[in-house]
């Protein structure tokens, strides 16, 4: 089901980091993101909701700024 808060979602296990796209067009990577929540997020009937209840105010965060 497509998401009206979150438009992507890649997550890098090597580094532990979860890149996430929201519709408003920001990016942001969270930093030492366990494997299970980035599983998690990817398998919610409501991304928007996983990410408020496991992600959000939970991992240290910077924002991703694109080139241009």
């Amino acid at each position: 089901m497509p998401s009206t808060v979150i438009r992507f979602s890649r997550y890098d296990s090597s580094t532990r980091q979860l890149l996430i796209g929201f519709q408003s067009g920001r990016n942001y990577i969270y930093h030492d993101v366990p494997e299970e929540t980035a599983n998690g997020l990817k398998a919610a009937f409501s991304k928007g909701v996983f990410f408020n209840n496991h992600i959000r105010d939970r991992f240290r965060f910077t924002e991703r700024r694109s080139a241009g």
